[in-house]
């Protein structure tokens, strides 16, 4: 072959491999076109369905509101017994509260009491030794028994001296002399006697007794101390609780009133109450009352009498007093609430039978506790607002929800 023929053969190339395109995913356009459809049909739904609503009535909304009545509260008056109280501040006080102290000197050797005990009058509390005055006591004896002895010599020879005298054989004066002799032996056993008393009522106080029934408090001298009579701190100190005292401040002005009613009822009721006064602590009687004013507050010292056996009151005990002073039979009773006060009269929201609130002029002129009696412009049976007056009026139209039990005489 030629070379020329060599050049005219065509040479064979083989092309490049080329890699097929990935298709892209187009996923979020089908999740924004979801999230779009939800929001169209969150925002047009509620109008599609108020549009396919049938019509309000007339009077809707706050007409409709009118229409239906005010809602409010209502409790019924009702006749009743009014207490009527004077109430003032107190503090629990003990009729009598002793310190017991030592009467001897020695040392403590036993102590009988348990701290916040009960202990009854005469019950041994504190033993002091009494071996020295045991020994007083014996040595008190053993003089009277030697003094006694000198007497009947001294009797004895007076006798004798009375015989020598009858017959002359002794003077006079020898015979006075014996005389003074027995007298002043006679003395001596009274020395003696008394002596011996002594040592025995100190042997006595050598035992210390209560001297009351009352509680006991904290110990204030331990077993084994060496006490003496001139100590200015006791050994203890013992509170009567069964009966207990009230003491309480009531206003100078209600003085006539309250003195006027001991006359007739010496034993007026007195109520004991918590700080809060939520709840009667306990019942006494009024015992007595103060006799000046305390100038500097205008108030009267009244004190109540309490049996307290449940304990209830203690001393120095901080409670609200209350004397019961009276109580209105066939009282009209409402709750306070219903009371309203302006500047012109006190009047109450009375429900009339067509549903309407009507505005009541009243007059009362006592409250105790959530009852207030009302004097006059009302009547037993008849329905008060209590809550929801801030929306009446003359007139309005109410939805009452009555609370409570209907009208009762007591």
């Amino acid at each position: 072959m030629s070379s020329q023929q060599q050049e005219a053969s065509p040479i064979a190339v083989t092309p490049p491999r080329v890699q097929p395109r990935k298709q892209k995913s187009h996923w979020w356009v089908w999740l924004l076109i979801l999230c779009a459809a939800g929001g169209a049909a969150y925002f047009y739904y509620p109008r599609f369905i108020a549009a396919q609503a049938p019509p309000a009535k007339k009077g809707g909304g706050k007409g409709g509101d009118a229409g239906r009545g005010v809602p409010v509260v209502a409790a019924t008056a009702r006749s009743g017994n009014m207490p009527v109280y004077l109430s003032g501040l107190g503090s629990v006080i003990a009729f009598n509260t002793v310190t017991v102290k030592t009467r001897v000197d020695g040392e403590i050797m036993k102590v009988a009491f348990t701290e916040g005990q009960t202990v009854k009058q005469g019950d041994l509390l504190i033993e002091i030794d009494p071996r020295p005055f045991q020994v007083q006591l014996e040595q008190a004896q053993g003089q009277m028994a030697k003094d006694t002895a000198a007497l009947k010599n001294a009797k004895l020879d007076l006798e004798r001296y009375q015989v020598l005298f009858s017959q002359e054989a002794v003077p006079k004066q020898q015979l006075d002399t014996q005389q003074a002799t027995v007298n002043q032996a006679e003395g001596a056993i009274q020395s003696d006697q008394a002596q011996i008393d002594n040592a025995r009522l100190q042997l006595t106080y050598s035992q210390i007794r209560s001297p009351l029934t009352g509680r006991i408090g904290l110990r204030l001298v331990d077993q084994g101390n060496i006490v003496h009579a001139s100590d200015a701190n006791g050994l203890a100190v013992i509170t009567q609780l069964q009966p207990i005292a009230v003491d309480f401040n009531i206003a100078e002005d209600s003085l006539p009133v309250v003195q006027k009613k001991m006359q007739t009822d010496p034993n007026l009721p007195v109520e004991a109450w918590d700080r809060d006064m939520k709840q009667k602590i306990a019942t006494g009687r009024l015992l007595t009352i103060d006799n000046q004013i305390d100038q500097t507050t205008g108030t009267v010292r009244f004190k109540g009498q309490f049996e307290n056996q449940d304990n209830s009151l203690f001393p120095n005990q901080f409670v609200n007093a209350r004397l019961l002073l009276d109580v209105k039979h066939g009282a009209i009773l409402v709750p306070t609430a219903a009371v309203q006060r302006s500047p012109q009269a006190t009047f109450v929201y009375v429900v009339k039978p067509d549903n309407t609130a009507e505005v009541r002029n009243v007059t009362s002129t006592l409250t105790e506790g959530d009852q207030a009696m009302i004097d006059t412009g009302l009547a037993a049976g008849e329905v008060v607002v209590i809550d929801g007056i801030d929306k009446l009026q003359q007139g309005t139209r109410v939805t009452a929800r009555v609370i409570g039990a209907a009208a009762s005489a007591e």
